[in-house]
This record gives structure tokens, C-alpha cells and sequence, in this order.
């Protein structure tokens, strides 16, 4: 079939809105029509180069959408199914799964791989008949999907389409980084650096586990002012400011967890992280760095003898097939701000736009909608 997808050829080009040629779905898979797609910063990260993947690629891993037709041997769906994509996929018979760390899947080994998930092969082709590659095996940025059957979720048919798309990576990986892998607590201290899409749902996170303090720290005015109104107790623009302000609210004590969600992860950001906490304090690491990066600045004697750690999180150490549903729920029942998150919504044809207001840092999120 034909369909209208945003593909990106070379790093650091406009998205290309174009007709494709989309391959029906082979065994294992599912064609999804897509209802709505989040703009993640991730997408920038294969844009400015950050994040490698093979190009050309159809852009996109958070979404939603309605099955339409299923590949053989599909029987956990049926066709008028309403799903959320996850960009983690879950075997449930791996090693990982099996011990209940489904988001380190060993399905995950494909995710930049050329194609499809194995078995392989691409379902995707431009005008020219040339291959084309969705991202992380999803490709939200498109008219339709085909996916594999473990890189799907079904939900609630009552679930709006934005909710539905903005828990495939985002909300569920910011939310996570607080209550799955900081293991924040009622009565602690929480620092959240970066308050766009994750950071704003780590916010929410820290509000939820009932946090007595929480600092959001971004240098963008409309970003703080969001925190605000998500659950952040105080703000401040630099994590130097910030130290000053947990120093002052916590008697110098400093705080449980510091979560680490800016639009890049730099090496040098760790240090001043690591004195934002408390001895025995969690810093996570949320955000994506440059692939290659080696150098970090941290204070290794103030590491070990303040016995404070440092935790990497994908998909906020959560389950796909568990805790997208359960944030869906807790959004149905009015506990999480999912719609407020998102500052403008855009067309497919406006995808370039939807990305120049993110640099322009002109939106907490923004979000693709399909008739």
C-alpha cells in the first residue's frame, strides 16, 4: 500500500514528507494506522548525528495508532485494537524478561539495526523502490505502521491518541528514572536538570511518590514555569543555582535523588550533579550523550567515601506491557497531566516546524496528529 511518511536521508537535512511504499505485514507483525505520534528529542539525536542509525529511515518511535490488519500467527490482537508502540520491545522469554528487565530485552540488540526485527527484511520503500528503515523498528512519523507483535501494547479504546503516543517513551521513561530507579520516596528531596518531555514527567513522578521537595532546574523561562504547575516545589535556571536552594531547604543535607533529563548528556554535567546530592543519593542518568563520549568530570573520592551512586536508566527501568497501561490509567484517573504536556500539536507535513520549536525551546512537547 501507499502512505505518506517524514523520512530523513543524511544527518543534519529536513525530514522529506513522502509517499512510500509500505510491504503488507508478514508473520509476527501487525499494519497499525497511526493516530498520533510524539516529537521526542531522540529523533533530533539521529537528526544532529548524535544518535547514529542506518539511513535513510522513516522517523518516529512514540505513537499510537489502530491495527488494521494482522501478519500470520498473530493472535494476542485483533484488527480495531487500539495500541501504544514501545521502542523497547519485550520477547518475555529472554533472560531479561524472564527476571522481569524487560526493557534490556535482548530484542533490544536489533533496535539500530537495518530493517525490520528479526527475522528481517524491510517493509518500507521510497518512490524509487530503495529501503528504508523504520526508526527503532516503529516509524510513528508515517500515515501507517507495520510492527512487529512485541513492540506493541494494547489499550484502553477510551485512551485519546496524544496520551496513547507521549507513554511509548517519554512520559514512561521520565516517570520510571524517579520511581523505578532513583526508588524515591514521601518526604524526599528531588532535583529534576532539564524539564522538557522527560523531565516533566519525572516532575510528576516525584509529586506522585510524594516527595516533600522538588527543583526543577532548566535555563528556559517557559520550561520552569511548566515544572511549576506539574508538581515542582522550586526552580532555579543552572544546577550551581539549584545547589544553593537544596542546601537551603534540606539544612544542607541535600537531595535523595538527582534525575539527569537535559536535551544532550554531557560528560561534564556529572559533577555538579553528584554535589547536588546527599551522601547515599542516586543521580540517574536519563538523557542521551554523544555516542562517543569518554570524558566525564567527577570527584571519584567524594564518589566513594560520600557512598553515593550513579545509575544509568533506559525506558526508566520499567516493563512496557506493565507500566504503559498502568500510566495510562493513573492519567484516566486525573493523577498524571498528560495532555498539558504537550504545547502545540502539528501535521505530518509540519514536522520540520514541530523540531525548530523544540531548538527554539518553544515547547514542553509536541505532538504529530493524524486525521
Amino acid at each position: 500500500m501507499r502512505t505518506r511518511a517524514a523520512v530523513l536521508r543524511e544527518p543534519n537535512t529536513a525530514w522529506s514528507v513522502e509517499e512510500i511504499e509500505l510491504d503488507p505485514p508478514e508473520a509476527g507483525e501487525v499494519l497499525v494506522r497511526t493516530t498520533a505520534a510524539g516529537m521526542c528529542h531522540s529523533d533530533e539525536h539521529i537528526f544532529d548525528g548524535t544518535l547514529p542509525a542506518p539511513l535513510p529511515t522513516v522517523g518516529g518511535h512514540e505513537g499510537a495508532g489502530v491495527v488494521t490488519e494482522l501478519g500470520e500467527g498473530v493472535t494476542e490482537l485483533a484488527v480495531g485494537d487500539q495500541i501504544s508502540v514501545s521502542f523497547i520491545p519485550s520477547c518475555g522469554r529472554c533472560r531479561w524478561c524472564a527476571a522481569g528487565q524487560q526493557y534490556i530485552c535482548d530484542r533490544g540488540m536489533h533496535l539500530m539495526s537495518p530493517g525490520m526485527m528479526p527475522p528481517g527484511g524491510f517493509r518500507h520503500h521510497d518512490a524509487d523502490g530503495n529501503d528504508l528503515t523504520p526508526m527503532l523498528k516503529l516509524g510513528t512519523f508515517a500515515e501507517h505502521m507495520v510492527l512487529n507483535v512485541d513492540s506493541t501494547i494494547k489499550i484502553d479504546p477510551d485512551i485519546p491518541p496524544i496520551p496513547a503516543a507521549l507513554v511509548s517513551c517519554g512520559v514512561t521513561t521520565g516517570f520510571g528514572s524517579v520511581v523505578n530507579r532513583a526508588e524515591i520516596t514521601a518526604g524526599e528531596t528531588v532535583v529534576v536538570v532539564g524539564c522538557g518531555g522527560l523531565g516533566s514527567a519525572a516532575v510528576q513522578a516525584a509529586r506522585v511518590a510524594g516527595a516533600r521537595n522538588i527543583v526543577g532546574v532548566d535555563p528556559v523561562e517557559l520550561k520552569r514555569e511548566a515544572a511549576g504547575r506539574f508538581g515542582a516545589t522550586h526552580t532555579a535556571s543552572s544546577m550551581e543555582e539549584a545547589a544553593e536552594i537544596v542546601k537551603s531547604i534540606t539544612n544542607g543535607v541535600m537531595a535523595d535523588g538527582v534525575i539527569l533529563t537535559p536535551s544532550v548528556m554531557h560528560g561534564e554535567m556529572l559533577a555538579p550533579a553528584q554535589f547536588l546530592a546527599r551522601k547515599g543519593g542516586r543521580i540517574v542518568v536519563t538523557a542521551i550523550a554523544p555516542i562517543e563520549q569518554m570524558d566525564v568530570q567527577l570527584n571519584l573520592f567524594e564518589l566513594a567515601m560520600m557512598n553515593k551512586e550513579i545509575r544509568g536508566t533506559i525506558f526508566g527501568s520499567g516493563s512496557p506491557r506493565r507500566d504503559i497501561p498502568h500510566l495510562l490509567g493513573m492519567y484516566q484517573a486525573g493523577q498524571l497531566q498528560l495532555d498539558e504536556m504537550v504545547t502545540r500539536t502539528y501535521t505530518l507535513d509540519e514536522v520540520n516546524q514541530g523540531y525548530q520549536d523544540m531548538r527554539d525551546g518553544k515547547n514542553i512537547r509536541g505532538a504529530i496528529v493524524f486525521d
